[in-house]
């Protein structure tokens, strides 16, 4: 070899160094967890605190489940799987199908009658802005695989093809940023009966589910990318880490998106962005009252279900005020809620929902400084069901936040000096002492006149949290 060539040959480690250097440099997250959970959570969730879920698809046109049973049992979006014989198969919705509809009736049939056509999302967005969310969350496709945009990987088998003839996806996505609203979407990895999942799950993977999911993130620019249906494969199978480099790295909301942990049958609680509970339960175990270190949220209905269902009562619903203090319980332990709608096939969201969501942004209206931007006080008792103070700060402030109006004066211990104390919504002074290490608020007189909001009322102690 020639001096030159040799030269040459020495300059190509080095070379190589260089070229490896810049690729790293410019792809900061590897395909593989401990690259992927080295992400920061975007600031922009966890000052949120209350979004909005919306289950709306195929399963809004037979719109029943069962009322009584155990969580999963009662939701109305798994119709097809719960009718089919060959998916999950519930004696409850074949008898409902076929007294109903018939046998002869199948899933696809239904598509005729999920029109949307008073879906109006102006109105839509409205709701949700006054309802005091930050950030709407849309099933983009849900494990029947009907997609809510026209997605080419979903031929024939989504809303602009078929039923509305309408970019669902895309119209929430424009109302709900024009009024100032973080937009998301849930996407099941798997479906029911796809024959291409069904014969060879890895070409799915390649050539229906990451494709379509990249379209979806390219095309809206969403804010949160939501998955489920993870159960039936690790995430090796799914390629996850595949997916969320591409997502982190190169996709144009890298910076700004945030992601769940359902990428894989082993990644909840461990694996992905957010941690996810579902009334309250994680890995089917019993999550209420527990602290999770980790930015999670709480996904749950207003009713059982998370689809529309119209055999749920009254009685089957959350009260107002019920609502109220599931967000308060789990803002002051860390975490979000991200509380579902259902609507109807026509584009409704029902009135009792409606209403629901303008209860919950009124008390926000007055006690959303307690709320957006906090985080749970590290010297705040355990919750418990009989708990009726809770707590949060935000800065050096702290939030005592009673559900249950007060009798007697309010004694909060790990308070060893404080500024004013305040009622939130309230004009009048408060009276307070601190002595010790233990803060005594003495609640002030509330009529119906100066009454500054219903379900929970919040002081606000300066400096209390120092």
């Amino acid at each position: 070899m020639n001096l030159k060539l040799r030269s040459i040959a020495k300059l190509f480690p080095a070379i190589f160094l260089c070229f490896f250097s810049f690729f790293s440099a410019a792809q900061p997250y590897q395909p593989n967890w401990q690259s992927i959970d080295s992400r920061p959570i975007p600031t922009w969730f966890t000052d949120a605190k209350f979004g909005i879920f919306i289950h709306w698809g195929l399963y809004a046109v037979p719109a029943w489940g069962p009322t009584e049973g155990n969580v999963y049992e009662k939701y109305a979006e798994w119709y097809w799987s719960r009718q089919n014989p060959q998916g999950k198969p519930s004696q409850a919705f074949t008898d409902f199908h076929n007294k109903m509809y018939g046998e002869k009736v199948r899933y696809q049939d239904f598509v005729k009658d999920f029109k949307a056509e008073m879906f109006n999302p102006d109105q839509w967005a409205e709701v949700f802005k006054q309802s005091g969310a930050k950030y709407i969350v849309l099933t983009s496709k849900h494990h029947e695989g009907f997609t809510m945009w026209p997605s080419k990987h979903s031929w024939n088998w989504n809303s602009v093809d078929v039923g509305p003839h309408r970019d669902l996806a895309g119209d929430l996505t424009k109302a709900a940023k024009a009024k100032g609203l973080h937009m998301g979407f849930y996407y099941s990895l798997y479906e029911w009966f796809n024959p291409l999942y069904k014969e060879d799950p890895a070409r799915y993977v390649d050539e229906h589910m990451i494709p379509q999911m990249k379209d979806l993130v390219t095309r809206y620019q969403p804010d949160v990318v939501w998955t489920d249906g993870e159960w039936d494969m690790p995430s090796e199978k799914w390629k996850s880490t595949e997916f969320l480099a591409w997502l982190y790295n190169e996709s144009p909301v890298k910076e700004t998106v945030v992601v769940n942990d359902r990428w894989g049958k082993e990644t909840r609680g461990k694996h992905g962005g957010i941690y996810t509970t579902e009334y309250d339960l994680i890995h089917d175990q019993n999550a209420a009252g527990q602290k999770i270190a980790h930015p999670w949220e709480e996904c749950r209905g207003i009713g059982g279900s998370f689809g529309y269902n119209r055999n749920e009562n009254l009685k089957d619903y959350e009260t107002s005020e019920s609502l109220v203090h599931i967000l308060i319980d789990k803002v002051a332990r860390g975490g979000n809620l991200l509380l579902n709608i259902g609507p109807t096939a026509d584009g409704r969201i029902p009135v009792i929902m409606q209403q629901r969501l303008k209860d919950m942004g009124d008390w926000l209206t007055v006690n959303g400084d307690a709320i957006y931007g906090t985080h749970d006080w590290t010297k705040a008792p355990a919750i418990g069901k009989e708990t009726t103070v809770f707590y949060t700060t935000k800065g050096n402030d702290l939030y005592a936040i009673v559900t249950k109006w007060p009798e007697k004066p309010i004694v909060i211990n790990g308070v060893s000096k404080s500024g004013e104390v305040t009622m939130l919504g309230f004009n009048g002074k408060v009276k307070y002492s601190v002595s010790g290490n233990k803060l005594t608020i003495t609640p002030p007189a509330i009529t119906p006149a100066n009454n500054p909001c219903s379900y929970a009322w919040v002081f606000r102690v300066k400096d209390g949290a120092k």
